[in-house]
C-alpha cells in the first residue's frame, strides 16, 4: 500500500525548495523502501535545483544518505527489512561491457527503482541521482543499498553516498596514491578534503592543500594536510608546490575544482610521469588549451574520477570499519546537523563556504 511522507522538492529552475507531501508507492519486485535517518547536503543537489543537471522538474532532492530498510519487493535478496544501509547511485549491473571487462566502477547501466514517486496530484518526481533522500522515506532499487555496521552514526555513514566517497576514491582508487607519495589537492571543500584524508590513510608523506579560503585550509590540516598554499597569496601555485617538493612537483595532483585554470595548475604541479586526477565537475562550455608537446614530454597519467571509481559493496563497509577503528575521521566532515525544513538555508551555507557538510537528520 502506498504511503505519504514529507520530502524536499525543487519545482522549477532556481526556485526555492519546498517541503511537500510525497507519495511512496509499493515497491516493485526488486525495489525497497528505506526510512531515511540522515542525508548530506551535497553540491550536486544544488546543481539540480539550479538547472545544472537537466530540466526534468520537479526533482526530489537528496542522495547522500543512510537509513533502514522498511519494506522490500517480492524478488529482493540483496537486503532485508531492518538492515542499516548507505544508499549509492551506482548500482552495478554486472552485464554491461564495463562490468564484463572487469571494470564495474564504470558500469554503464546502473539500476533505479522501477516505479516513480509522485506528488499527491500524481505528478512524477525525478529523484536526485536516482535516490531522492531529502524525505522521511524513499524508494530505490535493492542494489542501491549497501549494508554497513548498524552502530555507525547515520550522519557519518551517509556521507559515503557521494562527496566523501568521491574524494577518498579519487586519491585511493583513481590516483592509486601509495605509501611515501607526495600529493597536492586543489580545492578544499568536502570532496577535496576527502581526497586529503584518503591520501593520509594510504600513507602519503607530503600532502599539500591548495585553496583561497583560510578556513578551508584549516579544515584541510585537520584532515591530514602537511602543507597549505593559499592561492590568493602566492604569485604562482605551481612554483609554490615545487618549492615544497625540492623543485620536482608531486606524484599526484587531485583537482577538486574542475576549472581550466585549476587543471593547468594540476598538470604542471606534478612531477615528471606524475598523475592528475580530475574529480571536480566542469561545466559544458569550459575548454582547455595546452601545448601538445607538454602532454608528450611530461608523460604520466591524466585521469577523471567518477564517484571515486568506487564499488560500494567493497568500499563502504571497509571505510566504515576504518572509521570505527579511529583511522578515518569521517565525523570531521559533519559541520552542522539540520532538519528537513532547513535545506534551503543549508544550500546558502554551502554557497558561502561556511560548511564542509550540512547533514539533514530525520527522526521518523
Amino acid at each position: 500500500m502506498s504511503q505519504t511522507v514529507k520530502g524536499v522538492i525543487s519545482r522549477s529552475k532556481g526556485a526555492p525548495t519546498e517541503l511537500v507531501d510525497v507519495v511512496i508507492p509499493d515497491p516493485g519486485a526488486r525495489d525497497v523502501v528505506v526510512a531515511i535517518k540522515a542525508c548530506g547536503v551535497c553540491h550536486t543537489d544544488l546543481a539540480y535545483k539550479q538547472g545544472g543537471i537537466n530540466d526534468e522538474y520537479p526533482f526530489l532532492l537528496g542522495h547522500e544518505a543512510a537509513g533502514v530498510v522498511e519494506s522490500v519487493g517480492s524478488d529482493v535478496t540483496h537486503v532485508a527489512v531492518g538492515d542499516f544501509v548507505v544508499l549509492n547511485w551506482r548500482a552495478v549491473c554486472g552485464q554491461c561491457r564495463a562490468c564484463k571487462r572487469g571494470r564495474p566502477w564504470y558500469c554503464f547501466d546502473t539500476f533505479n527503482a522501477s516505479v516513480p514517486m509522485t506528488l499527491t496530484d500524481g505528478t512524477e518526481l525525478t529523484p536526485a541521482l536516482g535516490i531522492g533522500a531529502f524525505a522521511d522515506k524513499t524508494l530505490i532499487h535493492e542494489l542501491q543499498c549497501t549494508k554497513v555496521n548498524p552502530e555507525t552514526d547515520p550522519a557519518v555513514a551517509g556521507l559515503l553516498g557521494c562527496g566523501v566517497m568521491a574524494g577518498l576514491g579519487a586519491a585511493m582508487n583513481t590516483g592509486n596514491v601509495g605509501r611515501g607519495d607526495s600529493v597536492a589537492v586543489i580545492g578544499c571543500g568536502g570532496v577535496g578534503d576527502a581526497a586529503i584524508a584518503g591520501a593520509r590513510l594510504a600513507g602519503a608523506t607530503t600532502i599539500i592543500a591548495i585553496d583561497r579560503d583560510p578556513a578551508k585550509l584549516e579544515w584541510a590540516v585537520g584532515l591530514g594536510a602537511t602543507h597549505t598554499i593559499n592561492g590568493a597569496e602566492v604569485d604562482d601555485v605551481v612554483t609554490a608546490v615545487q618549492d615544497l617538493t625540492d623543485g620536482n612537483g608531486v606524484d599526484l595532483v587531485v583537482d577538486a575544482v574542475g576549472r581550466p585554470e585549476t587543471y593547468k595548475q594540476a598538470f604542471y604541479a606534478r612531477d615528471l610521469a606524475g598523475t592528475v586526477v580530475l574529480v571536480g565537475v566542469p561545466t559544458p562550455e569550459m575548454t582547455l588549451e595546452l601545448p601538445l608537446i607538454d602532454f608528450f614530454s611530461r608523460g604520466g597519467a591524466l585521469k577523471s574520477s567518477w564517484y571515486g571509481d568506487c564499488l560500494p559493496e567493497r568500499d563502504f563497509p571497509m571505510l566504515i570499519d576504518l572509521y570505527e577503528q579511529g583511522r578515518l575521521p569521517l565525523d570531521k566532515f559533519v559541520t552542522e546537523r539540520v532538519g528537513l525544513g532547513d535545506v534551503e538555508a543549508a544550500f546558502s551555507a554551502m554557497e558561502a563556504g561556511k560548511v564542509l557538510r550540512s547533514v539533514v537528520e530525520l527522526t521518523a
